[in-house]
């Protein structure tokens, strides 16, 4: 549930069959990936080893049929990585998805939300 709303959240995943699959984690990941320019540093951000992330780069740069992420080697000024044009619109996709989905649901989502019962918030 999302914390500031108190609402409902939907977390979607993708599933394209053999090809793998796209959801959240990933999506969080190329979005810090953008915002950071390291996989390790958006790894680092998301609590995640570095060798998952870049495990979970190499699978989305395989599931599509060209790569999402690019990234160049350490050296005097260190490494990087960019989402590339593809990985852009991917993201993007994936996002307004996301938000259609939100969208059109939300009556249900709110009805779904009335049947749950109330529990205080416990530390």
């Amino acid at each position: 549930m999302d914390q500031n709303t108190k609402r409902p959240a939907l977390r979607i995943r993708i599933v394209f069959r053999d090809a793998g699959m796209i959801g959240p984690g990933k999506a969080e990941l190329l979005e810090r990936i953008d915002r950071c320019g390291s996989i390790a540093a958006a790894g680092r951000e998301m609590g995640m080893s570095y060798k998952r992330a870049w495990q979970l780069i190499g699978t989305l740069n395989a599931m599509f049929r060209d790569p999402l992420v690019e990234s160049t080697r350490g050296g005097p000024r260190g490494g990087g990585a960019v989402l590339t044009d593809v990985g852009r619109e991917v993201l993007r996709l994936y996002s307004g998805f996301e938000d259609d989905a939100a969208k059109s649901g939300a009556a249900r989502l709110d009805a779904l939300q009335e049947l749950i019962v109330d529990v205080p918030d416990r530390k």
